[in-house]
């Protein structure tokens, strides 16, 4: 499939998580398959949008059925002035190029202790330092998530840019998903 790179134009729901950690004033939107479709990656996407005018810039989440989720906070969803069930008008563009991701403190404490690893992970791309850092985050205990930094940091090390073995988009192993929505 041919991503077109262009601005997508839809109308979602603002949804509220049936479970939304220490802070419960935060929506989300699922997007059609046919505005992902026209983003770069299936994985995590960072784009420039607006809701209902209001801009903002989000990193898009994979939802394991080849589209993506967007959190919205309880800002956005303020100055956008929409709440949950509420209909709203969106705009998404993909950025022309992706940001440098935020390295988890962790990761970034084990490639400070390992210069070779650290030498490979200056040398990958944007795109490979983004999926790292997904593999890692995306870790649901606490024991995966230092199992697969310690990985990575082997991995790096033996001069792989890229995690081996990890579909960004969760598609293939479903291990993504938007959060469950709340009634």
């Amino acid at each position: 499939m041919t991503r077109q790179n262009k601005t997508s134009h839809i109308s979602a729901r603002m949804r509220r998580p049936r479970t939304s950690g220490d802070d419960s004033s935060w929506a989300f939107v699922v997007l059609p398959k046919e505005a992902s479709a026209t983003l770069p990656r299936r994985g995590r996407t960072t784009i420039d949008g607006t809701i209902n005018g209001a801009a903002f810039r989000a990193l898009l989440e994979p939802d394991g059925q080849k589209s993506h989720w967007l959190r919205i906070d309880k800002e956005l969803l303020q100055t956008a002035g929409v709440d949950f069930g509420d209909d709203a008008c969106f705009e998404v563009t993909p950025v022309d190029r992706e940001p440098e991701p935020e390295v988890p403190a962790d990761l970034d404490v084990a490639l400070v202790a390992s210069p070779e690893s650290r030498a490979i992970w200056d040398s990958a791309t944007t795109i490979a330092r983004l999926d790292w850092i997904h593999w890692i985050t995306s870790a649901k205990q606490e024991k995966t998530r230092t199992k697969r930094v310690n990985d990575a940091c082997d991995m790096l090390a033996a001069g792989k840019k890229r995690v081996c073995c990890f579909d960004p988009s969760g598609f293939y192993s479903k291990a993504f998903s938007p959060p469950e929505t709340a009634d």
